[in-house]
């Protein structure tokens, strides 16, 4: 897109056409979640992205790509990852006991966060390549998954078939308002990764400020993951026991104090470790909020749940690549980055009062849903 326009807000705008189909899709994702099986619900979403990739393909090929196409694509993906991801979320806890859910959520965090950035990472070198490529690796690694989820087995669960009703579509938000350790997990990171979106960025600070080229973007792309995958496995054998409320804080703190740095840095090396950084108190948050989210809530409301959850995910992921792209636009790439990290600073600071039940949690094992 930014190759096609060289414009930073037509870039934000990807992040925002991700993020439609996730706010309008709520209720419904939720609902189809919570009434049928999760794992061809998720085989459905994969096989809709991977379609998305093919014709990415194609009008590579055939040289008809346009701006508006590549919209159009993303639409379609974000429509599958709006189902996607709430089915996979509300499937971890069948899979697992619950006395192991936090050491499963690390788990899962380092392979569903590491994958999340390196995708990016890998396909900025295949795009060296030809972006056929990249398009090509798209279409047959979402196939490549919807395939290997038909492997996927679940202890048979007994699914509410009445029909749905006003309160039952709206169960997953009443749910996490009643619970306020929930409703501070995720808010957190909703404003966090909101206000940072320094990831959206990278295209620019590879070309314009770092003047690395594609190779330069592609090792950016891969720093946050080199921290997250560490961290992840870090935390998949040590589990965090004590201070887990204040460590979430802290680590958004940490998070928002590693983007300016990237931002100030015009020294790639520096940069690199900016973003490992970054990619380690990021991931410590995602662990946590995981967790609780898995263990609070009851497994026949997972799915409207974990639909809500990925709103807030999406809200801080694609709208915050949004944020970070119109501000690029406004002030520029380097004021746009520095005003997400002191956002998402005060965020932890604001944060840590607003949600005291939250900061003094301990461990996700020692909450109880009340």
């Amino acid at each position: 897109m930014y190759q096609l326009t060289n414009s930073a807000l037509n870039l934000g705008l990807i992040g925002l056409t991700q993020f439609i189909p996730l706010i309008l899709l709520v209720l419904v994702v939720g609902h189809v979640a919570d009434r049928y099986d999760r794992r061809l619900v998720g085989r459905s979403a994969q096989l809709l992205q991977s379609l998305a990739g093919a014709l990415l393909l194609a009008a590579n090929l055939t040289g008809t790509i346009t701006p508006l196409l590549i919209y159009l694509a993303v639409l379609c993906i974000g429509i599958g990852r709006a189902f996607e991801v709430a089915c996979m979320q509300a499937l971890m806890p069948n899979l697992v006991p619950p006395q192991i859910i936090s050491a499963a959520a690390a788990r899962w965090t380092a392979s569903n966060q590491t994958a999340v950035i390196i995708g990016p990472a890998i396909g900025g070198f295949l795009y060296a390549v030809g972006p056929a490529v990249a398009y090509g690796a798209v279409a047959v690694l979402y196939a490549v998954a919807a395939v290997l989820m038909v492997f996927i087995e679940v202890v048979p669960r007994i699914i509410d078939r009445e029909p749905p009703t006003l309160t039952s579509l709206f169960a997953g938000f009443a749910f996490i308002l009643r619970e306020p350790v929930v409703l501070g997990a995720i808010s957190l990171d909703l404003f966090a990764v909101l206000l940072g979106g320094a990831t959206a960025l990278l295209p620019i600070y590879a070309r314009d400020v770092l003047v690395m080229g594609p190779w330069g973007l592609g090792l950016l792309r891969s720093a946050p993951a080199v921290g997250a995958l560490a961290t992840s496995m870090f935390l998949a054998r040590h589990r965090i026991r004590r201070h887990g409320g204040r460590i979430m804080f802290g680590a958004v703190a940490v998070f928002g104090v590693a983007t300016i740095v990237f931002g100030l840095s015009r020294s790639f090396a520096l940069s690199f470790a900016a973003l490992v950084v970054l990619g380690c108190a990021d991931v410590i948050s995602v662990v946590i909020r995981s967790a609780l989210v898995a263990i609070l809530t009851p497994d026949e409301m997972r799915g409207r749940v974990a639909a809500v959850n990925s709103v807030f995910i999406g809200t801080s992921n694609q709208l915050g690549e949004f944020r970070a792209g119109v501000s690029a636009a406004l002030i520029g790439p380097v004021g746009a980055v520095l005003l997400g990290g002191i956002g998402s600073i005060l965020v932890a600071l604001v944060g840590s009062r607003v949600f005291a039940e939250l900061a003094r949690t301990e461990s996700p094992e020692t909450v109880r849903s009340a």
